[in-house]
């Protein structure tokens, strides 16, 4: 890959397509916030604006139409793109059709149920992560627990907004490490490594900042009065789905066949509970597939845009500039920490920031020795830490919703103490190689990645 980078002459022209692909995205959420829209920066569609700097890179960058279109075409069939739209799918179907026959329900009332009231708080960070783990989506979590921490913490007289904190905590940490999260399956596909391997290295950051996190909300959060909770529905077969994909896709079991399972596993429950028909069953796979659309296109369109615009030099231009300021191996880590970090931050989605940086980091992991399930650890831990504490992000917005105008953003952000000592741990990580005993015990094999390449 260096060999062939090598060859290519560095242009800044060549990023003026993804610039304006960043430009239209970012621009059209600093209006709309301005005109007071609400969740201002989701309401233009991603894909659209991947679409603009394609267009500008067919009039800008130097070749014939033909060539262009095969260079574009070549980017959006890159096995690696193929590969990560495919489980995009898969994990939106299971999603989808475990939802449907009362998965979600089931896990969070299950939690209710069993976590003692007294320690109700941490509870909600616990359980908020369970569901992101087995859903693989922060939002989603969100919206599921977000409106019963809402009424625990009335009737608890709890802090509102040290609830609210927890339950968004509780959310990213399971974000960060789900193996059906299209964060982490934009991690390891633009990195080149197993799902498996990745939440391996990630969970020794995670895990430090989680176990405080708990702590803190242990002390801190504890009920001025004892509530009585309520007896929760849940029937602990509905959550076996999610046990069944997170097992095995940690045991080592190839993702298409565990998410293909997953699907089957919660259908023929929903089936059996009479939550599902057969033709429901299908509906619902089917809207799970749609429910992935949006991230489908945007990593099949900026495959092929980033095919064109490395091609013209851009990326090439871009890594002669950083790696001006990159001295090294811990150096490199810290800049795809910054990079992914500022990238979110700009355009307020996690995934998206990921897709952007991927080709990026992956340059500065061959560069720099840097290894690839370290450098998707990074890519997912600092995307998922600003977008847990943005109060323009889509989980700070639909959580503060659920409060009714009286807890705002700059209320809940102070208090996102597992997102603060993530950074915390994460930094330490690169300085202190206490998350790498996967990496130390199976190195990567570059010799082989020169040959594949």
């Amino acid at each position: 890959m260096n060999e062939k980078q090598n060859k290519i002459k560095a242009s800044g022209i060549a990023l003026i397509p993804f610039i304006v692909f960043i430009g239209v995205y970012l621009g059209s959420g600093i209006f709309l916030q301005l005109k007071g829209v609400e969740m201002a920066f989701y309401q233009f569609p991603a894909p659209v604006a991947v679409f603009c700097g394609i267009i500008v890179a067919f009039i800008l960058l130097k070749g014939t139409i033909n060539e262009k279109f095969e260079s574009f075409v070549k980017g959006c069939g890159n096995p690696d793109i193929i590969i990560m739209c495919t489980i995009y799918l898969l994990a939106g179907a299971f999603a989808a059709v475990a939802k449907s026959m009362g998965g979600v329900d089931s896990t969070v009332n299950l939690g209710l149920t069993y976590i003692p009231p007294q320690f109700v708080m941490a509870g909600l960070f616990v359980i908020a992560g369970f569901i992101s783990i087995a859903t693989g989506t922060s939002v989603g979590a969100i919206a599921a627990l977000g409106p019963i921490a809402v009424g625990v913490a009335a009737k608890a007289g709890l802090s509102l907004p040290l609830t609210l904190a927890a339950v968004c905590g509780g959310a990213m940490f399971g974000d960060n490490l789900s193996v059906i999260s299209d964060t982490t399956i934009a991690a390891t596909r633009t990195q080149g490594c197993e799902m498996r391997d990745k939440f391996k290295v990630n969970i020794f950051i995670a895990a430090p900042a989680a176990i405080v996190t708990i702590v803190l909300l242990l002390i801190f959060g504890h009920p001025e009065t004892i509530p009585t909770m309520q007896a929760y529905d849940f029937n602990i077969i509905k959550v076996l789905p999610y046990l069944f994909v997170l097992i095995l896709a940690l045991v080592g079991v190839n993702v298409f066949v565990v998410l293909t399972g997953g699907i089957f596993l919660a259908g023929i429950i929903g089936l059996a509970y009479g939550d599902l028909t057969l033709l429901s069953f299908a509906q619902q796979t089917f809207t799970g597939f749609t429910n992935m659309t949006d991230i489908f296109l945007l990593s099949l369109l900026t495959g092929g845009l980033a095919e064109l615009v490395t091609k013209a030099g851009g990326i090439q231009f871009l890594l002669n500039k950083i790696q001006k300021m990159i001295k090294g191996k811990k150096s490199a880590e810290i800049g795809i920490a910054a990079l992914v970090s500022l990238t979110d931050a700009a355009v307020a989605n996690n995934t998206v920031a990921i897709i952007i940086n991927g080709p990026i980091a992956r340059e500065l992991c061959e560069k720099y020795k840097v290894d690839p399930r370290r450098s998707a650890s990074l890519l997912d831990t600092f995307s998922c830490v600003l977008q847990g504490l943005i109060p323009y992000g889509a989980q700070m917005l639909i959580l503060t919703s659920f409060a009714k105008g009286s807890v705002s953003p700059m209320d809940v952000i102070p208090l996102l103490w597992y997102q603060q000592l993530l950074v915390v741990s994460a930094i330490a990580s690169i300085f202190i190689p206490f998350a790498d005993k996967l990496i130390k015990k199976e190195p990567w094999n570059w010799d082989k990645e020169k040959k594949a390449v």
